[in-house]
């Protein structure tokens, strides 16, 4: 009966019941040993999240054939690419592009790791104010906790790989000469530009996850999550 008590507790987090049906994430009456099982299972579901959104993004064409998260050239540098193709140089903008999302690609390898770490590292404390918080409250944390480490993880991964197909040099000396003409000023330091917009999908990915272990049965694919929501089922049944 214990067991099936705590697990309940755990619902909210997973499910998009409001939070104030369980009188808070933590009732006075939860002892230490439950509200170890309650943040096991929260980070459970963080693990799985975060390892699905990597895994998808590093793959080939995890960035490049996903319209919601690939990396274009930058708003600034529209003119640019619409004369460059309107002079037959398509191909050229076409393959700076694809350079740039397979460097995404590369980097998002960097993440699991960082991301496993802030879980571990994940308190009680950090644990109520993500079952307390709105529905990116684990994403949130997410972006607090590994920005910093996930800038500094992708930045010479992404170097590295533009510099293969000279992309950083043809980049930085095609628009440090488009800037002295332009009003509008395009980033010319591509490895940073790459960085940031590779950062952003990782997070955008991750917020599709935890929607999706919020709201979707489907998503909760481990025993402990299983364990969840057949709590939730023998409520009804009268335990």
């Amino acid at each position: 009966m214990k067991k099936i008590a705590v697990l309940l507790i755990m619902i909210p987090f997973f499910s998009c019941e409001p939070l104030q049906q369980t009188a808070g994430a933590f009732p006075s009456s939860t002892n230490n040993t439950e509200q170890s099982k309650i943040v096991e299972g929260l980070k459970e579901a963080l693990t799985i999240g975060t390892q699905n959104s990597t895994n998808k993004l590093s793959a080939v064409n995890g960035f490049f054939a996903d319209a919601a998260v690939k990396i274009l050239m930058p708003p600034e540098a529209e003119n640019v690419e619409k004369t460059l193709r309107q002079f037959g140089l398509g191909s050229l903008v076409d393959k700076t592009i694809l350079s740039l999302n397979r460097a995404a690609e590369d980097a998002a390898t960097s993440a699991t790791p960082i991301f496993v770490d802030a879980i571990k590292q994940m308190t009680i404390s950090d644990a109520l104010g993500i079952l307390q918080g709105g529905d990116f409250a684990a994403t949130n944390y997410f972006k607090q906790k590994t920005t910093d480490q996930l800038t500094a993880a992708f930045r010479p991964v992404i170097s590295k790989s533009l510099d293969k197909v000279d992309a950083t040099k043809y980049w930085s000396d095609m628009f440090s000469a488009y800037n002295k003409f332009s009003s509008k000023k395009v980033p010319t330091d591509l490895t940073a530009y790459v960085t940031q917009k590779a950062i952003d999908g990782i997070f955008y990915e991750v917020g599709l996850e935890e929607q999706k272990i919020r709201k979707d049965p489907a998503a909760r694919v481990t025993d402990l999550l299983k364990q969840v929501f057949g709590g939730k089922r023998a409520k009804g049944n009268g335990y």
